[in-house]
């Protein structure tokens, strides 16, 4: 339970720290055009059916090289390595890092705000690129120190090709909804941890 609620705490900190820049750019630049919500992305999904399929394309794929990173940081602490070993017992926290600890501030600061933003100025795909590699390079950056030049260029490359997967079903199928890729990299963080919580 100490675990659980050491979680709701810190993805009310996260959230709230993704949340600040975009909400302070939102409240000086659009407040009166757009309710901030709508204009980082929460809203109504749209094309249901192809969203649902891309959905399940895309976290097969994140799933994977999530598992895949997983076997090979074994014995490497990770924001994921606390749940290792302990079983039923963490899914509360489980549930609530990948949720909100982790996908939910991240998808606001990363699909929500530096993709639609750079998208009004380079377009699209450049702008999905950027946000893409940006997000490689925070995960690479994490993890730099631990698995050294190899591994951390696998990192980036993979979970930039995740970010502007997500970014794409975000945009181009989902009408402009963050909850696709909310979704997307919710249920890969939550099977990862079970993974550690299970298996490891």
């Amino acid at each position: 339970m100490t675990l659980a609620i050491n979680k709701i705490i810190n993805s009310l900190l996260e959230i709230i720290l993704f949340s600040l820049l975009p909400f302070l750019f939102w409240y000086f630049s659009a407040r009166k055009q757009e309710r901030f919500p709508d204009w980082i992305g929460l809203k109504k999904i749209k094309g249901a059916k192809k969203t649902a399929l891309a959905i399940i394309l895309v976290t097969v794929f994140y799933l994977a090289i999530s598992l895949v990173f997983l076997k090979g940081l074994n014995n490497i602490e990770s924001a994921t390595s606390e749940f290792q070993g302990l079983g039923f017992a963490a899914l509360p926290a489980i549930f609530i890092y990948a949720v909100f600890n982790t996908s939910f501030p991240e998808e606001i600061l990363f699909r929500g705000f530096i993709l639609k933003r750079l998208a009004n100025k380079l377009g699209f795909t450049k702008a999905n690129f950027i946000q893409g590699l940006l997000f490689g390079l925070l995960h690479g950056v994490m993890f730099f120190p631990l698995v050294g030049n190899l591994k951390t260029i696998l990192i980036i490359l993979l979970t930039s090709l995740a970010a502007f997967a997500m970014g794409y079903v975000n945009e181009e199928i989902s009408g402009g909804s963050i909850i696709p890729s909310w979704i997307i990299h919710a249920i890969s963080n939550f099977i990862a941890g079970i993974y550690l919580a299970f298996y490891i």
